[in-house]
């Protein structure tokens, strides 16, 4: 494989949305003015993976190592290291206060001192089985000073915060984990994947006003409630748009692979905006006469499961208590928000205001145009965290270029030395631990 000697080329990261329809691998870097240069898209169809947890091992596997192949072709060079996105009806959220009593007054409090009270968040006692994934600061308290979001430079003897922690499944994490270090890849970090795209389609004037993020996955429905520039709210919906497929093959007896085409190209979420005498007509079964169906009552099949969907996220909404607070309204991205209208029937069910979110702000340009789709967000998303962690330091810069080396290879070259080493036993013994240390697992914390 040819690749190119470009010094730009290490500053490459690589981001893995693994979903339960699609599982999409996109490569890219910023460029001299900022904005994000995508380099390589692979996108292939997912099997292995049921509402957003692995439920199949070897067809992840293979799915990831797909979507990997073709964005390695793409970008011309071969990955080693993935940005990783997890999600999954396994996630759960919650709230909980933090306290440092600092030992001098004079001092600043400075970076450290956070540092100090996220470590502390990762000592609470959760349910067994269950890991923190994420541990995101509201606001802060400094002596009896409440409400900062940013405490560093001041001075204090008493540092409190509120902390949205996120946690998720450890078998579910590890599964994932799994999956892509069998792909030939090891894993930077994980994302929620909510979180990912609302990076990718929300401006900081939404989060700042408040808005509630609505990402449609073929399994899962995720929240996220954003107000004063912060997370305040995050859940997970065990419906997306796999639940309405089924519906339209049961209510319109067809199979599956017919459902999901007549839900792409003929599906409308809003039932009032399809003409009562419009009829699709598909294929019988072999021999049998062709099927007709009606264009209205798909979308009255298609209403209903999506407004049941909406009472959920209403729900959530109001559990929040941010009901009377979203200036910026819903924003829709995923799968899902490719339904014809389902930005309108969002706007009647809510009573609030309603866009669909294309993840095209942060691109640079001369972007493809494939991209300017909402199925996309999530995995522009992890690359934007990606590029965030390394810049910012969180994560190591990873140097792209050289070839991964062939398994066979590896094996042939091991054999070989252990050939030569045969009159020297105690260089054996060094080679033997020295393979044991390369080949142990990381005891990483995500």
């Amino acid at each position: 494989m040819d690749l190119p000697n470009n010094p730009q080329q290490q500053e490459l990261v690589v981001a893995l949305d693994i979903g339960t329809t699609k599982v999409c691998a996109i490569a890219g870097r910023k460029d001299e003015h900022g904005r994000l240069e995508v380099l390589g898209v692979g996108k292939v169809d997912s099997e292995g993976v049921m509402r957003g947890v692995v439920s199949n091992i070897e067809k992840t596997v293979r799915a990831i190592s797909d979507a990997i192949a073709i964005a390695e072709r793409a970008a011309k060079t071969e990955f080693r290291v993935a940005h990783v996105g997890i999600a999954g009806q396994h996630i759960k959220s919650l709230q909980h206060r933090g306290m440092l009593t600092r030992d001098n007054l004079h001092t600043e409090i400075s970076q450290m001192d956070i540092d100090r009270l996220v470590r502390d968040m990762f000592k609470l006692v959760l349910p067994p089985g269950d890991k923190i994934i994420h541990v995101l600061p509201q606001e802060y308290t400094v002596d009896d000073e409440q409400g900062i979001v940013d405490p560093i430079g001041m001075s204090g003897i008493r540092l409190e915060a509120n902390f949205h922690i996120i946690t998720g499944q450890i078998t579910a994490t590890k599964n994932i984990v799994k999956c892509v270090e069998r792909s030939d890849l090891d894993v930077a970090n994980l994302t929620l994947e909510p979180i990912a795209s609302a990076t990718a389609v929300l401006s900081e004037e939404e989060k700042e006003a408040g808005v509630a993020l609505i990402d449609m996955g073929g399994g899962t429905t995720d929240i996220t409630i954003f107000k004063d520039g912060i997370i305040r709210h995050t859940a997970v919906i065990p419906f997306g748009g796999n639940v309405i497929t089924k519906d339209i093959k049961d209510g319109c007896h067809v199979m599956q692979a017919q459902a999901e085409k007549l839900k792409v190209k003929f599906g409308s979420a809003l039932a009032e905006e399809v003409f009562d005498n419009r009829i699709i007509t598909i294929p019988g079964l072999k021999g049998r006469e062709p099927k007709e169906i009606s264009e209205k009552n798909l979308a009255r099949i298609i209403q209903a499961r999506v407004e049941e969907i909406l009472d959920y996220v209403v729900w959530e909404i109001r559990r929040s208590g941010h009901e009377n607070k979203l200036v910026g309204g819903i924003v829709l991205t995923g799968g899902g928000a490719l339904l014809n209208h389902i930005d309108k029937l969002t706007e009647f069910h809510t009573g609030l205001d309603t866009r669909i979110g294309i993840p095209i702000e942060h691109l640079a340009h001369g972007y493809s145009e494939r991209l300017s789709s909402p199925v996309y967000a999530t995995a522009i998303g992890l690359l934007l965290k990606g590029i965030s962690d390394v810049e910012e330091g969180r994560v190591a810069v990873h140097h792209y270029g050289e070839p991964k080396q062939d398994p066979e290879e590896r094996e042939m070259l091991e054999e070989a030395m252990e050939e030569s080493t045969a009159s020297g036993k105690w260089y054996e013994q060094v080679f033997q631990k020295t393979k044991e240390w390369f080949q142990a697992e990381p005891d990483a914390e995500f």
